[in-house]
């Protein structure tokens, strides 16, 4: 970087959130920008989960960009390699690498409160900017439990994000830890492949068959010929899921015809009823992520796969030991156990406006006003933040929504002139979580009887938005400056223009 560079925005990680953050930019008419990633390509998780068996499991066509459509899509669940390719393609047809920074991890970001600016501090030099958006993403750092005597386990070790194609499973003893989305795919990959494959599972999940299926070229010469075709394919796929968002959401009685259905596919793939009940789950289907797989009951129920319904809990030597006392001699550990979703690592290297991190401000758990600004951090904004994840749809609906408000956060910051920054009401960001978590309190993912990824340390849900997509592309059309303090020149506060203005914020659109 050049030395005291300076940009108007900064946009942290390339994955769907920074790539599309990029892309409009460039449509609002903004090329002072640059994208910081810290590996050496494009993709975010993409890029960084190419473990056996890795796929979507969002219909191909729902999961990429509106304005990026692509008719080539070979499968209706793509796997890992076509949507990273997808992601390269979108970056070269908009022109965006010229402004990425490539190895440029963000070790630290603090904001100058005289030159209401952000200093940023990246592993390839120095540079600030007016506006940050952090585009990290929830699952961009694995998370590893603490387990005892891990340390001194002779042999290999690793994350499902972090796979070792250079160590051969062939022939292996290998135990996989964790059911998540991941375990279900990396099982039935490896299962023929291993000598023995054991599973610990702490909680067993609940899986749905996968409709999954080639797409024809006769198909895909339709959509490259008839491009309206790929937006009605679009639009069905949506719109199926947010008519199932209401069960989620405000009935989840109504998902036990699902759980029944859910049932016969364990039925159907496993005929030994002690293995059956350990892989039939206790909570209301939907607490968590449904998975989809054809393959993974049947592979649990293969000669050389042993289930141990109990989570790992020590490691002596080359021994696993379960809670409940299983004992298995491995030469491998595969740690399919997540991300740290609550507890972003990126939240402790954003110091704001009073001296304090963002993880400190978020101690008592995330949020952030319409999840993209949190009070105290001016000119701040993440993408797939606090409470915009989903349950049942496509996260990219959700991320090009926080992109519309990005833009006009940045067209108010145009009209409103000069060295200008906003910095989120906490009154504001306060009504907004409240109506937020008072909507969560009969949802599934409260109530369903599990404890998920979903919630936080103190058992709240930070993560899940608890309504329809639509419900948040009308929450962030627009910029609500009442929800806002305007700072100005140095670091002076614009005075509201009545003492309500304090507490304003316009949360209509998340009323129970």
């Amino acid at each position: 970087m050049a030395e005291h560079e300076h940009v108007r925005v900064a946009v942290i990680g390339s994955g769907f959130g920074g790539l599309g953050a990029a892309v409009r930019l460039r449509r609002e008419g903004i090329t002072d920008f640059v994208v910081l990633e810290r590996a050496e390509d494009v993709g975010g998780t993409w890029r960084d989960n190419s473990y056996p068996g890795c796929a979507c499991d969002v219909p191909s066509h729902l999961y990429s960009f509106s304005f990026a459509p692509n008719p080539e899509w070979p499968r209706t669940f793509s796997g890992q390699r076509h949507i990273r390719a997808y992601l390269e393609h979108v970056t070269d047809v908009f022109g965006l690498r010229p402004q990425i920074r490539f190895g440029a991890e963000v070790k630290l970001l603090s904001w100058d409160r005289e030159n209401l600016r952000w200093h940023i501090e990246t592993t390839r030099g120095a540079l600030t900017a007016d506006v940050v958006v952090s585009a990290t993403g929830p699952l961009s750092d694995p998370k590893v439990p603490d387990i005892p005597g891990l340390d001194s386990f002779p042999g290999k070790v690793f994350h499902s994000a972090r796979w070792d194609h250079d160590y051969d499973l062939r022939g292996k003893r290998v135990a996989m830890v964790g059911t998540g989305a991941s375990a279900i795919q990396i099982v039935p990959a490896i299962q023929s492949q291993v000598g023995r494959l054991t599973l610990f599972q702490r909680t067993p999940p609940w899986v749905m068959p996968r409709v999954d299926r080639a797409i024809s070229p006769a198909e895909r010469w339709l959509h490259r010929a008839l491009p309206l075709t790929t937006q009605l394919r679009r639009g069905l796929l949506w719109g199926i899921r947010e008519l199932q968002v209401q069960a989620f959401t405000k009935r989840p009685d109504e998902l036990g015809l699902v759980e029944q259905l859910a049932k016969r596919n364990i039925a159907r793939a496993v005929k030994d009823p002690a293995l059956r009940a350990r892989l039939t789950p206790d909570y209301r289907i939907g607490c968590k992520r449904i998975l989809l797989s054809n393959t993974y009951y049947p592979a649990l129920a293969r000669p050389n796969v042993d289930v141990v319904a109990s989570g790992l809990s020590e490691v002596r030597g080359s021994t696993l030991v379960a809670a409940d006392g299983t004992e298995a001699e491995v030469d491998a550990i595969v740690f399919g156990t997540g991300f740290h979703v609550t507890d972003m690592p990126i939240a402790e290297r954003v110091v704001g406006a009073e001296g304090i991190t963002l993880a400190e401000s978020w101690k008592g758990g995330m949020q952030a006003l319409r999840g993209a600004t949190a009070a105290g951090f001016p000119n701040f904004m993440t993408v797939i933040g606090p409470n915009t994840g989903l349950g049942n749809s496509s996260m990219i609906l959700m991320i090009e929504s926080q992109l519309n408000y990005m833009a006009d956060y940045l067209r108010q910051l145009d009209v409103l002139g000069g060295r200008t920054a906003l910095d989120a009401r906490p009154g504001a960001v306060a009504a907004w979580n409240h109506k937020v978590q008072e909507r969560m309190k009969r949802t599934v993912w409260n109530t369903g009887g599990c404890t998920s990824w979903y919630l936080d340390a103190s058992g709240r849900n930070t993560t899940v938005w608890p309504g329809t997509t639509t419900e948040f592309r009308r929450a962030t059309r627009q910029v609500d400056l009442g929800e806002y303090e305007v700072i100005r020149g140095a670091g002076t506060r614009q005075a509201p223009k009545s003492p309500d203005d304090a507490e304003a914020s316009r949360t209509d659109e998340v009323a129970a």
